[in-house]
């Protein structure tokens, strides 16, 4: 039935087949933890100097080891660099991503009488410091940066660090400094891979240590933060895309089509799937893609076709929509998007997806910039359990209680039984009639 994409009846699949077709084209990061130790090691003992000569080796820029943090000259140049359309394209996605994260903001504390004389709540507090990583091996990600920056200055962390990687000529891309500079972070620095989260995991002359990092990047960058884990609190995991298009046979076809091709054009470890139980719709998808191919550069296309042609990728038939519904399900995809004319009926049946993109209009291109949600997502099936980056990763919370002297006695008694029943002697005593005596 299908000529350019790959078929996938699930009617047809065995146990095993479908739990091969649930799995990611997800690096082993165990080959890479191996590699990365030396970098670590490196970075912890020389600092600066060894981000040089990794920088030098890795990215093929060479940068003094007193230079990585980015000037204010940097800065300036990089102002005449953008264009008036990128500039304004910046500011709009600002704007939306803003707006969005200031929702998610809670109260900072709140309490209630949990019973009579016995106040319990939480207070909310910034994380003191938390590093961006913006990665640059595919290209330049300005949206990336306005992602993972703008929930850290909405949650007020007190320090924002950046760092990405140089391009070969030792600058950084000129639209990633502009959002920096919107978002009031001034703290950048010239260093992508390993070598730069172990240089905000341990601290160098000139980088900062940091309590957190954040943000996508390569096999590399994520082998670097599963060994510095207990030096550096991870955010989300962020690894090769994947997306889902959910259609019924109420939707337009090329514009199936278009979304389908969105995600597979990031590179061959992507993992794109158009998930329908209308096999006319699927044939008419299948025969327009070329034409969608024929638009894209010869490495983008490259690209999609390997994707939506390969094993990780392409039509999901299912028998009904109910049976596509629960392969989305059992998939968990990072971005899931619904093309049909009544997307809403199917928003209470879906449980694991990072983002749910509702109607032909809510194209992915537009989750991915401008529509205000973040676009930093988990990704590998991580969404049954994990949620998209939000202001929520740079707070944490504190529980504040209050307790009368009235309410001591009925509270103590319970604790008192709970204490000696558990065998904390210590604990038993500190609530028992001793504690209103004089020794």
């Amino acid at each position: 039935m299908t000529q350019n994409l790959s078929l996938w009846e699930l009617a047809k699949l065995d146990a095993s087949a479908y739990a091969r077709l649930l799995e990611r084209e997800e690096s082993d990061l165990a080959e890479y933890i191996a590699k990365v130790q030396p970098i670590i090691d490196a970075v912890r003992e020389r600092g600066d100097a060894a981000i040089a000569e990794f920088t030098e080796r890795f990215d093929g820029a060479k940068i003094a080891p007193g230079a990585l943090r980015v000037s204010q000259e940097e800065f300036d140049a990089a102002e005449k660099l953008i264009s008036p359309k990128v500039r304004n394209a910046i500011h709009f996605a600002a704007g939306n991503i803003l707006k969005y994260h200031q929702m998610q903001m809670p109260k900072p504390m709140a309490m209630m009488e949990v019973n009579p004389g016995v106040l319990a709540g939480e207070r909310w507090n910034a994380i003191s410091s938390v590093a961006c990583y913006v990665p640059r091996g595919k290209g330049s990600f300005p949206s990336m940066c306005l992602m993972s920056l703008l929930p850290a200055v909405v949650a007020g962390v007190p320090h924002v660090v950046l760092i990405t990687p140089p391009g070969p000529d030792g600058t950084i891309d000129a639209a990633t400094l502009i959002v920096a500079q919107l978002a009031g972070v001034s703290e950048v620095y010239n260093c992508g891979g390993a070598q730069a989260v172990a240089a905000v995991a341990y601290g160098t002359e000139t980088i900062r240590k940091c309590d957190k990092i954040v943000g996508p990047g390569s096999p590399w960058v994520g082998a670097a933060v599963h060994s510095l884990s207990r030096q550096i609190a991870p955010g989300p995991p962020a690894g090769p895309t994947e997306s889902i298009v959910l259609a019924d046979a109420s939707a337009n076809p090329w514009k199936v089509a278009l979304d389908v091709a969105n995600e597979s054009e990031h590179g061959p470890d992507s993992s794109v799937f158009l998930v329908t139980d209308d096999a006319a719709l699927a044939g008419e998808v299948d025969r327009l893609m070329p034409a969608v191919w024929d638009k894209l550069s010869q490495t983008r296309a490259e690209y999609s076709r390997a994707v939506l042609g390969g094993k990780r990728g392409g039509v999901v038939l299912a028998k009904s929509m109910d049976q596509a519904l629960t392969f989305c399900n059992d998939y968990a995809p990072e971005h899931l998007q619904v093309h049909s004319t009544r997307p809403f009926d199917y928003l209470d049946r879906i449980t694991h997806a990072a983002e749910i993109l509702l109607g032909e209009h809510a194209a992915l291109c537009l989750g991915n910039f401008v529509l205000g949600p973040n676009a930093i997502l988990p990704t590998g099936g991580a969404a049954r359990t994990a949620s998209p980056l939000s202001v929520y990763d740079y707070l944490k919370r504190t529980s504040v209680t209050h307790v009368t002297e009235a309410a001591f006695t009925p509270h103590a008694e319970a604790a008192h039984a709970l204490a000696e029943y558990e065998g904390f002697e210590a604990h038993a005593l500190s609530v028992s009639p001793l504690r209103n005596e004089k020794p």
